[in-house]
């Protein structure tokens, strides 16, 4: 399953500006290799490895000259491996990319722009937004991921709460953590945490109005007084007790303290489906609300796409593979056995798995969508943004000062991109 965008993010910046955008054919061409080809496909989740090497037979089933081998790289190993085998023109074929590290790539040529005019309207737009850069579009959306709030019905019983309303607002929200907090049972509302900012901060920070960083990737939005606030909405619930301290959730992570019965409350993803269906304690005890409304609505969006390897030897059959992967009958496959995917209208039978959670609540929430916010280097100031909201969600320092120091400290590394 697909996890955060932000972990584990690679510092590749020096190792792949030695790589360059050379060798194979132009993909799109329509040129053809003689004899039969063999296309490798990069790929880090063990739970899709199935539906991938699925869709791969295929897709050989309809172009009987182009075999594809799909290759698993477990989540803390891909992004290694996948730089080394970049550095030495190694890389798979055809890939896996994510948000974060995707302008970074895409500004060294290690993979290669889709040059075959696509109709892009099939997906949605923020998607497609993420993986271009200079106006030109590198990958296919494969999947997406939205956020939302999953809660403990038994907990809000208990507390005789009522279950979140599909309009509720940043007040209903805040009300009902008042409710829900019961120090004696060891029970918090809600986990304020501070190292999965998809989930978080990010979505705070743009329902208040503010942003991370401009269209551009130029310049901070850390010190915008808007995006301060969506900041302090976790802040304020940490000071209030109604979250656990940062240390608490350092020393066990909030989605284990929801799926304890601890927490009443977890901001997660689509993703965590699977984990709650599976769980024996939140089976039958946990459904999904839409994100509390701030100034406006807003989820952020993210999704695997699939790119090829600007050293490929086979361009032409890699963009044929790829256009594969990017289309209706691939997403249906995928939908039935795997993540949301991300080709509209595809998406029903994933809603439908699991009749007993309400998630079109993910689905509806595409609308209102903000694209995760990526540069060149996002690891960098990821790592800062960990570095200056540790001091204020530990209650060093105000989030003011925190946030002002961040924005600092961004916008000095975004000058250096």
């Amino acid at each position: 399953m697909w996890k955060s965008a932000r972990s584990c993010t690679a510092l590749l910046c020096a190792a792949l500006l030695v790589t360059a955008c050379s060798g194979g054919e132009q993909a799109g061409t329509g040129a053809r290799a003689a004899g039969k080809v063999t296309l490798s496909y990069g790929v880090w989740d063990a739970t899709q490895q199935e539906v991938m090497r699925e869709l791969a037979a295929e897709f050989t089933r309809t172009h009987p000259d182009i075999a594809v081998d799909v290759q698993l790289t477990p989540w803390a190993d891909y992004w290694t491996k996948l730089k080394a085998a970049a550095s030495g023109g190694a890389a798979p074929d055809v890939f896996w990319m994510n948000g974060p590290n995707f302008q970074l790539y895409a500004s060294n040529g290690v993979i290669r722009p889709i040059e075959e005019r696509v109709d892009t309207s099939v997906y949605p737009k923020p998607l497609v937004d993420l993986y271009t850069y200079e106006g030109k579009l590198y990958g296919l959306p494969k999947d997406m991921d939205t956020v939302g709030v999953w809660y403990n019905k038994e907990l809000f019983d208990a507390a005789k709460v009522k279950y979140p309303a599909d309009d509720w607002t940043w007040a209903d929200f805040k009300e009902t953590v008042g409710k829900l907090t019961d120090e004696k049972k060891g029970v918090h509302a809600v986990g304020a945490q501070l190292t999965s900012f998809q989930e978080y901060q990010y979505n705070t920070i743009y329902q208040a109005g503010g942003y991370v960083i401009t269209p551009d990737g130029k310049k901070s939005g850390y010190d915008d007084p808007r995006t301060i606030e969506g900041l302090r909405f976790w802040t304020d619930l940490i000071a209030a007790k109604q979250s656990p301290d940062l240390k608490t959730m350092t020393d066990t992570a909030p989605l284990q303290l929801f799926e304890a019965g601890k927490l009443a409350m977890y901001w997660g993803g689509s993703w965590n489906v699977a984990e709650f269906t599976k769980n024996d304690y939140t089976r039958d005890k946990v459904d999904v609300a839409p994100l509390p409304r701030g100034e406006k609505q807003a989820t952020i969006i993210h999704g695997v796409a699939n790119v090829m390897s600007a050293r490929t030897e086979h361009p032409a059959q890699a963009w044929e593979f790829v256009k594969f992967l990017g289309s209706n009958a691939a997403a249906d496959v995928l939908g039935k056995k795997g993540p949301i995917p991300a080709y509209n209208g595809t998406q029903s039978d994933w809603v439908a798995a699991h009749p007993e959670l309400k998630l079109q609540t993910f689905l509806d929430a595409v609308p209102h969508a903000i694209p995760y916010p990526v540069s060149k280097n996002t690891a960098a100031w990821q790592e800062a943004e960990l570095t200056h909201l540790t001091r204020a969600w530990t209650g060093e320092v105000p989030v003011e000062k925190a946030a002002a120091d961040l924005a600092a400290g961004m916008n000095d590394l975004l000058a250096k991109e």
